[in-house]
């Protein structure tokens, strides 16, 4: 049984259809240009569940939580995936590119916050929500196919914050919280800077003097145990449960779980799973995929084959004698797929796709091909005549072939370089 590592191969049966496939394909030659593809790290061709799920990795990757120093990397991923994820900016950015967005088509440029297209992806809530709620925490789950097919329960260690009990949230002596006088307790200061004869711009940053709490305390009145900080720092063990046929990408909340503010409701804790490939078995929706390497003989006259399954079962597959397999065709096992998320004991399909393997050279003797020939079926006879020209065939080496004609297209003659230079720029 062929334990199948190539990744490429996609089934013709649970193929997209053929229209979306040229759609894609003429994508990429069409686009203006591709800096927000780059920032994803997708093709132009990319459908729109590899773009999610880039998306989805870089965003965890380098979200201000983990990286504080990656602000403006977080913010163009965000930029990136507001206009690959949307089919109509798309299409504009394929065709005027950046520029053209921010033309709007004929307005002026609308990016939305960084942050509100990370809650609305995890299920966050946007900005109202978290002027009222503290922080979501999103953490990613590494799983297996095997977790995902039979239920896994795993334990995840966290480090949250919570209210100081110390100071109770306060962050110092009672009556020891004052307004900031640098920024009269708004949190944020506003500085005006000239960019231009006339032209003045207003920029607003995080207050130096109370780090955006719009308040203060005098370092001797600042709780002992907090520091001041109003939330101390505590290891939490969470157990993640992993049902049956989940999905990669797929989100498990603990709501109220995540980090503690004064005055705000917590946040929750997301964890997204992340499903490890398999060395076998491909998952398509509720499908799974595999390869399988066979013989000419078990092809033309039938085998029994055996695969393991995900739950370590052993499946026994027969082809009927007489019933030809071809290279490349597909059969399936039906109920032998992915469970089906809450309802178990439904599964999806198990699809096979036989690789044929064909003998090495000289593998039977020259005297006993008449025999073989006389059990196929027959071959289709060429009547030569004299105005045919006949020619043998060799071992074609594509390295060799290649070679010869970057050699040939960039060697000079006498009037210079040759004419295939400029057809291979053009």
């Amino acid at each position: 049984m062929a334990r199948g590592g190539d990744q490429s191969w996609r089934p013709r049966e649970s193929d997209g259809q053929p229209e979306e496939r040229t759609a894609q394909n003429s994508r990429a030659k069409m686009v203006k240009e591709t800096q927000y593809y780059d920032i994803l790290g997708v093709k132009p061709s990319a459908s729109p569940e590899e773009i999610k799920k880039a998306y989805r990795k870089l965003a965890l990757k380098y979200h201000p939580d983990k990286n504080p120093d990656e602000g403006e990397k977080f913010k163009l991923i965000s930029q990136a995936y507001e206009v690959l994820s949307d089919p109509k900016k798309r299409d504009i950015y394929d065709q005027g590119g950046e520029q053209a967005i921010k033309e709007g088509g004929s307005g002026s440029p609308s990016f939305s916050s960084p942050m509100d297209i990370f809650d609305m992806f995890f299920g966050g809530g946007g900005r109202m929500a978290r002027e009222r709620r503290g922080k979501n925490v999103v953490h990613q789950l590494s799983v297996t196919l095997e977790d995902l097919y039979n239920g896994v329960t795993k334990k995840l260690a966290l480090q949250k914050n919570v209210i100081c009990e110390k100071c109770e949230g306060v962050g110092g002596k009672k009556g020891s919280v004052e307004k900031c006088p640098l920024c009269k307790g708004r949190g944020m200061q506003v500085h005006i800077q000239q960019v231009g004869p006339g032209v003045v711009q207003q920029i607003q940053t995080v207050c130096v003097e109370c780090k955006g709490q719009g308040e203060r305390i005098s370092p001797r009145d600042r709780c002992e145990i907090c520091g001041g900080a109003k939330v101390t720092r505590e290891k939490k063990i969470i157990e993640v449960h992993v049902e049956k046929g989940m999905k990669d990408g797929q989100k498990i909340l603990f709501h109220g779980e995540g980090d503690q503010e004064p005055e705000l409701e917590p946040g929750d804790v997301i964890i997204v799973l992340d499903q490890k490939d398999h060395s076998v078995f491909q998952r398509r929706g509720h499908d799974l995929i595999m390869k399988m390497k066979i013989q000419l003989s078990e092809a033309l006259c039938g085998f029994k084959k055996m695969i393991k399954t995900l739950d370590d079962r052993v499946l026994v597959i027969t082809s009927k004698a007489g019933e030809v397999i071809k290279h490349g065709d597909l059969k399936c096992v039906h109920d032998e797929g992915m469970p089906i998320y809450k309802a178990p004991p439904e599964k999806g399909t198990l699809i096979i796709q036989f690789l044929v393997t064909f003998p090495e050279k000289h593998w039977l003797p020259p005297d006993k091909l008449p025999q073989l020939e006389a059990l196929l079926p027959p071959r289709h006879k060429v009547r030569v005549t004299d105005d045919m020209d006949q020619v043998e065939l060799k071992e074609f080496d594509p390295s060799e072939q290649g070679w010869r004609q970057h050699r040939e297209a960039y060697e000079d003659d006498d009037d210079g370089p040759r004419a295939g230079v400029q057809c291979q720029t053009a």
